[in-house]
């Protein structure tokens, strides 16, 4: 039997809630969209079938499109059903599940330096298996090149806000995931040689921003055109628990 589109939103919503903890509950969820904690629960059970504006508010608030709530496109925004070309093989140490997206996989990748992600788009089809630190698995989707990154300083450490990066936090950061006003992103300075980690800011006339999550960090905004990359957007992180 066909599933309903209620009930396709609700195990879509069920499994971002779950991979995305910073709005895994019913409380942050609705401080992010504005939508009640009641109805974001009646969606999530698929009990309602969730209003066109309520729909667009959760796809913004994971960062993914109307069209991945409704099962009609995976996480990149792209459908299914249409004639993609067959992915490449997995990368050495990679392990790869099965969720029936071809280019979306879930296994291992690379930690490498911050000098290396400002040049990973021009070194990736160099990159051999001893190259990493490690291989660290990810329960996060991502592309094949996806890599790790360990959190260098407290540029992105903001204790009392929504999303926080400490000194040592492990971030996974994905080149394929487009980067939207408000990304978390690694970003290469033509001017440096290596990579910096902060939030995309997209004003109304295209001119773009880089912000320190850390409200007491100095020089906390960076004002960038085309003098900057985007590496990649960060799909997830780790922290260590203090012992």
């Amino acid at each position: 039997m066909k599933k309903k589109s209620r009930e396709i939103v609700a195990e879509q919503l069920d499994m971002l809630m779950k991979q995305n903890p910073h709005l895994g509950t019913q409380m942050k969820l609705a401080k992010k969209t504005g939508i009640g904690q009641t109805t974001i629960g009646r969606i999530r059970r698929g009990e309602v079938n969730a209003t066109a504006e309520n729909i667009r508010a959760i796809a913004d608030a994971f960062d993914v499109s109307v069209g991945f709530l409704y099962g009609e496109e995976n996480i990149d925004g792209i459908r299914p059903d249409l004639d993609n070309p067959a992915p490449r093989p997995p990368r050495p140490g990679s392990d790869t599940g099965h969720d029936g997206e071809n280019d979306i996989r879930i296994g291992k990748l690379p930690l490498i330096s911050w000098v290396r992600a400002g040049n990973w788009s021009e070194t990736i089809n160099n990159f051999a298996p001893g190259d990493a630190e490690e291989w660290i698995p990810c329960p996060f989707k991502h592309s094949e090149n996806a890599f790790i990154l360990r959190v260098v300083g407290k540029s992105m450490y903001n204790p009392g806000g929504e999303r926080s990066y400490n000194d040592g936090d492990y971030i996974a950061v994905d080149p394929g995931r487009e980067a939207r006003n408000g990304s978390m992103v690694v970003v290469r300075l033509d001017d440096d040689h290596t990579a910096t980690f902060k939030q995309l800011l997209i004003e109304p006339n295209g001119e773009r921003m880089l912000m320190a999550l850390n409200p007491s960090w100095p020089d906390r905004i960076i004002r960038v055109n085309k003098n900057a990359t985007i590496c990649g957007v960060v799909i997830g992180k780790w922290t260590a628990e203090e012992l």
